[in-house]
């Protein structure tokens, strides 16, 4: 059984089609034969993901740090519980554990943890798919951002093809199933630098 990293929001945000997405994802993770990672919590979100596989079968783990143990309410009824000390060693025991990582609506702990499997993914740290689940158009934002970032330079164009993105679970899980990763170039010389620029560059 692979497992899945699910990363979410401990409220339950504005719109309910963010509820009722957590709740498929923890679903059809469960039926699909997937085990379910997540931070551990028993609220927003993240205890809608957990229950909802949990309710069909699935097996999860939670990975909390012993801090945000009372906060986030730890959830009690997982198959497995992780404690960690510090919030940096709860993301590498995630990420140890990950086959794939998907990114439901969430926060500020949401978009860090997306980005750094994001990054270590273009620094080819890990060979697995991330995904994004857009509910609701929920990432159309974050999307153009990193659209705005490769047409201004700061990375390839091909990193955008990091990202398996779609607004429904079983697309989503289809293109994660499909994705292989691929070389990209990581340093970009800009239109404006010639060969005669004194300014020192990587070479692509």
């Amino acid at each position: 059984m692979k497992n899945i990293v699910v990363y979410c929001g401990s409220n339950l945000g504005q719109n309910k089609a963010y509820f009722d997405a957590a709740q498929t994802l923890g679903r059809q993770l469960a039926e699909s034969g997937y085990r379910l990672v997540y931070g551990g919590g028993r609220i927003g979100l993240m205890g809608a993901v957990a229950d909802a596989c949990l309710a069909a079968g699935g097996e999860v783990i939670g990975v909390i740090p012993t801090f945000l143990k009372a906060k986030e309410m730890g959830h009690p009824g997982l198959t497995r519980m992780i404690e960690t000390a510090t919030m940096s060693e709860r993301k590498a025991a995630m990420i140890e554990l990950a086959s794939g990582f998907i990114a439901l609506p969430g926060g500020l702990g949401t978009y860090e943890e997306l980005f750094e499997v994001l990054s270590a993914a273009q620094l080819k740290l890990h060979p697995h798919p991330v995904g994004i689940l857009n509910v609701a158009g929920f990432f159309d934002p974050l999307l153009q951002m990193l659209q705005n970032t490769a047409e201004q330079g700061f990375m390839p164009k091909q990193n955008m093809d990091l990202l398996c993105t779609a607004a429904t679970v079983p697309a989503l899980l289809a293109a994660m199933a499909h994705w292989q990763p691929e070389d990209a170039v990581k340093w970009i010389k800009p239109d404006w630098v010639t060969q005669t620029t004194d300014i020192h560059l990587k070479e692509p």
